[in-house]
């Protein structure tokens, strides 16, 4: 049965965006999908698309003019600053994200049909990039003050929600795993070209990081799946949830599996920052590329940002064991949704799918 409601997936093309669209597409809502380049992950059924820049306030007022139907927004754009880790403070990029968000939704709240707004944060909102945080980190602790753009966000979506009406839902996802290459921070991508890169070499696949730490991470499927959720149950308004997994993972102990998912033996851990030495290698990518027929996709454009994001959550250069970043999920789960998945199969699922698509070997 078709749903009456229309959806706006705002960053369609991105990690989480592309798995809300989905979700959303098999759920029968009419989805519109907003951003710059075409969302080609696309694949649960016909779906409309509006290419769009968010930092340009003038195109969003025009494009809002054929969005009358829009009653909910998944907002999963992001801007991010080269280098990635570097900018999370940064007064321009925190800046621009506020204004992207005004950019977007002024226009179409205007228009009076609006019910529901989904933002995505992330576990930096526990102040993670300041120190150690409260294990494990809850929903209902006080806001950490530090510069990010997610408080500027959320400040402006409950001012605006009280003011035309809407509800609103804020997710809090650790560590997205998921099928999108060139995003800013998904791991998949860069340990298959990374495992690629060592094979051409004969040299071996270990794990890259400094020190081994332990995780949590989220599937993206789950995440599209709890952004439909939010906008269908309304006593997920106007709250705040975690979102892993359900579990925890190290990734010395994941490494094998990887690997085999890969073809590949797992070698010694050995440092090496992903950030330097991908980037190094982009001729002997090409020849890979040739040699599997894989698809041309420059190297940069499949790595995005997210080769920085590596050598952060692989603790890449570090002198000690990072501070665990571990959040409770019991208030989503108490709410209701309470969908899991195996972080390790997540991870050979995903790499799986690339070498599918040809984005990497098989």
């Amino acid at each position: 049965m078709t749903n009456s409601k229309t959806v706006l997936i705002a960053g369609a093309s991105g990690l989480v965006g592309t798995a809300a669209a989905n979700s959303f597409i098999r759920a029968g809502w009419q989805v519109i999908a907003c951003s710059r380049r075409y969302p080609d992950l696309i694949d649960a059924g016909p779906f409309t698309h509006i290419p769009l820049d968010l930092q340009d306030r003038e195109a969003c007022e025009l494009a809002a003019r054929h969005l009358g139907e829009v009653t909910h927004i998944v907002y999963t754009a992001v801007f991010e600053l080269p280098g990635l880790v570097m900018g999370w403070a940064d007064p321009q990029q925190i800046a621009t994200n506020g204004e992207m968000i005004r950019n977007l939704i002024d226009p179409v709240a205007s228009l009076g049909k609006l019910e529901h707004v989904t933002v995505l944060q992330g576990t930096k909102a526990y102040g993670i990039t300041q120190g150690p945080i409260r294990i494990p980190a809850r929903e209902s602790q006080p806001r950490v003050t530090h510069p990010n753009f997610y408080w500027v966000q959320e400040d402006y979506i409950r001012e605006k929600s009280a003011a035309c009406g809407f509800g609103f839902t804020v997710f809090r996802p650790q560590l997205i795993v998921g099928p999108n290459h060139g995003v800013v921070m998904n791991l998949p991508p860069v340990i298959g070209i990374y495992a690629a890169l060592r094979r051409e070499e004969g040299l071996p696949f270990g794990f890259p990081g400094s020190i081994d730490s332990v995780w949590e991470a989220v599937d993206a499927r789950l995440v599209g799946n709890a952004c439909l959720w939010a906008a269908t149950h309304p006593h997920s308004h106007g709250e705040t949830y975690n979102l892993t997994n359900g579990e925890v993972f190290s990734w010395l102990d994941m490494w094998p599996a990887m690997a085999r998912a890969l073809g590949m033996q797992a070698g010694n851990p050995e440092p090496v920052s992903l950030a330097t030495y991908l980037p190094e290698r982009e001729s002997l990518w090409q020849d890979i590329q040739l040699k599997y027929q894989l698809r041309p996709v420059p190297l940069d454009q499949l790595l995005g940002e997210s080769h920085f994001y590596a050598d952060l959550c692989f603790a890449y250069g570090a002198k000690r064991t990072p501070n665990p970043t571990f959040v409770s999920t019991v208030k989503i789960r108490q709410a209701g949704f309470n969908e899991v998945h195996n972080t390790e199969e997540s991870f050979c699922f995903w790499l799986n799918d690339l070498q599918q698509r040809k984005i990497i070997p098989g």
